[in-house]
């Protein structure tokens, strides 16, 4: 068991939402708009960034709920149960709290007690999509087997933004004032980019291992957008101040990273696959990416949310989903317009009808 006792306050559509009684499978069933995704949102809150639909603060709270939003449960699976807690207070607007067992933290710190996971139809343009897109894929996958990744890169994003005002402004930066900034940057980054590609690695030799599924398998490769070790990178960096002045931003560094992706059995890029084949892709990632958790021996507590995953699979491949799911170690949480793509799991799974931001157990 993972979260249960999931309270929402003036989230979203959710003026006061109570989930309980939690199973190993959880689906929330309802029409579209009622509220399903507003609840896998509010758990994607409970790992570090911006959630699973990166929108923000001010578009979370309830209209007309004063402004401020709680999102609260119980983390189970660690001994004494932990309380998990965040959102915005009314007389804060625009600053996100989080708590931990009632005392303030840093946002950062969720990583470090639970692992979190998802695939949402948004994700389906994830091969066609821009290349930070597809980072941001690849971080919170390091970040389940990482949890300090997620400071490593805050670190390099501030240090990143910092060097690009020096480049940016009038003024020529002072040499030093750089070779301090391109230091910071080296050193994060460096860590950065060898945690992404150790995990890309490992994915792929785990998507190879995989017994054969309806599922497209894909091969990955990590692409860096700058040398790797820690004194190379400083060098390119200085190195590169003229034309990155001239650009007006740096042009070397982990955020200029690739995930490339290929069907493998086409030897074809994913940009160019069917939608259908993407998404077989997506789903053998996320399922690779769980066998690699288990490899490693990872103990936090696992949570998969998979919105409206069924929807567009057939019943052999919905079958095949469902049984990797139960093979694995991770809460499940599934939204559905209706409870029949479901029927393989009914009996084992915890089900709720969600309807105007109304939540009741079926």
């Amino acid at each position: 068991m993972a979260l249960d006792r999931i309270l929402l306050s003036n989230f979203r559509n959710h003026r006061d939402t109570q989930v309980e009684g939690t199973a190993r499978f959880n689906l929330l069933v309802g029409e579209n708009g009622a509220g399903k995704t507003n609840v896998l949102e509010a758990i994607s809150l409970f790992a570090p960034g911006r959630g699973m639909r990166r929108a923000a603060l001010g578009d979370m709270p309830r209209h007309g709920g004063g402004g401020g939003f709680a999102v609260s449960a119980d983390l189970g699976g660690l001994g004494e149960p932990v309380r998990l807690g965040t959102g915005i207070a009314q007389d804060r607007p625009g600053r996100r709290v989080v708590q931990i067992n009632g005392a303030e933290a840093p946002a950062v710190r969720l990583g470090e007690w639970l692992s979190i996971g998802w695939l949402t139809p948004a994700m389906d343009r994830l091969f066609s999509e821009s290349a930070g897109g597809r980072r941001r894929f690849l971080d919170r996958l390091v970040l389940a087997l990482r949890p300090g990744h997620a400071t490593n890169a805050s670190r390099l994003e501030n240090a990143l933004r910092e060097r690009n005002s020096m480049l940016t402004d009038e003024r020529a930066p002072d040499p030093r004032w750089l070779d301090a900034i391109e230091a910071q940057i080296a050193e994060v980054g460096a860590q950065v980019a060898q945690a992404r590609l150790e995990t890309v690695e490992g994915l792929d030799a785990a998507l190879a291992s995989l017994p054969d599924s309806p599922f497209a398998r894909p091969q990955l490769q990590y692409r860096a957008g700058g040398p790797l070790p820690r004194d190379a990178l400083a060098a390119a960096l200085r190195d590169g101040r003229s034309r990155d002045r001239a650009a007006q931003r740096t042009l070397t560094g982990p955020h200029r990273d690739e995930l490339e992706v290929v069907l493998a059995a086409k030897n074809q890029p994913a940009a160019d696959c069917s939608t259908g084949e993407q998404k077989a892709m997506l789903i053998a990632i996320v399922m690779a990416h769980s066998a690699l958790l288990e490899s490693v021996g990872e103990r936090r507590p696992r949570l998969l949310l998979l919105d409206e995953v069924a929807a567009h699979l057939d019943p052999i491949r919905r079958e095949a989903l469902f049984e990797r799911l139960r093979a694995g170690a991770a809460q499940v949480w599934l939204t559905g317009t209706e409870a029949a793509p479901f029927s393989a799991i009914l009996r084992e799974a915890s089900v709720w009808s969600v309807e105007g931001g109304m939540v009741s157990r079926r």
